[in-house]
């Protein structure tokens, strides 16, 4: 039996500047992970439709930008908690035991040699495949698309419609953000929603992870980068996905143009 690819190449053919990506793509659980001999991670399908097990939404805005920028993106096909490929392979959040409270079982005692295994058999291939995209033109720019759950347990809800992830590399970012928020089309966006637009500057997270995906392919290659969180709750439908990508697609062209990198 033949095991699928850990990642999707979208749009191989696409010769825009832009590369875009989404590392959590997917909450499939490949066949070969396995609880008390049975497969998958011991959770049930209410856990695994939750963002600990995936990015709500990202996939679709991913494969919609794909096609607006007219450039080629890779998606994993597998569940972060199988493995997190927005880690570095040291981090200890690779292999998660929890997660919003929320106990793994087949990683509860995953040892080294099954954290390598998992490494070697999608972490890396993913891994691999995104720097031979990125690799393609030496002007390559990454958006790497996320989303964010509204509220985690026992936290505030979340204000911001959109987070704008950067490290110490702000070419990009800072223009983008700028643009964001006085985007026409953005403003009216959250009016419709009845909230006042607020797009986040590394929140709601910190935008650096030695090792992450954005530090491996980009910061360590001196290659343009933005990561982008969306709230899930706007995307989590196909046709919320489209429209999103529609809104975000003709700021990240005119900011990337503006910037002339």
């Amino acid at each position: 039996m033949t095991r699928p690819l850990p990642f999707e190449i979208i749009g191989p053919a696409r010769t825009g500047r832009w590369l875009v990506t989404c590392d959590h793509a997917s909450n499939r659980v490949p066949d070969d992970i396995a609880v008390d001999g049975i497969c998958g991670l011991g959770l049930p399908p209410a856990e695994m439709a939750r963002h600990i097990a995936y990015d709500i939404g990202a996939r679709g805005v991913t494969v919609a930008l794909s096609e607006l920028l007219d450039s080629p993106a890779i998606a994993s096909t597998f569940s972060r908690l199988v493995i997190d490929p927005n880690r570095g392979a040291d981090d200890p959040t690779l292999v998660r035991k929890i997660y919003d409270g929320t106990i793994i079982p087949a990683n509860r005692h995953a040892d080294s040699a099954e954290i390598t295994r998992r490494i070697d058999t999608y972490y890396r291939p993913y891994h691999d495949t995104y720097e031979a995209l990125a690799a393609r033109r030496a002007d390559t720019v990454i958006v790497a698309v996320h989303s964010f759950t509204p509220q985690l347990k026992s936290r505030p809800r979340r204000p911001w419609q959109i987070g704008i992830l950067s490290a110490y590399d702000k070419r990009l970012t800072d223009p983008l953000i700028a643009a964001m928020e006085t985007s026409p089309a953005l403003l009216a966006a959250a009016d419709r929603l009845g909230e006042r637009l607020c797009i986040g500057n590394n929140e709601p997270y910190d935008g650096w992870f030695a090792g992450d995906a954005i530090d491996q392919h980009a910061l360590h290659k001196g290659r343009l980068n933005v990561l982008i969180e969306l709230r899930s709750d706007l995307i989590e439908t196909p046709d919320a996905q489209r429209h999103w990508a529609h809104l975000l697609a003709p700021i990240l062209h005119d900011t990337l143009v503006r910037i002339d990198l």
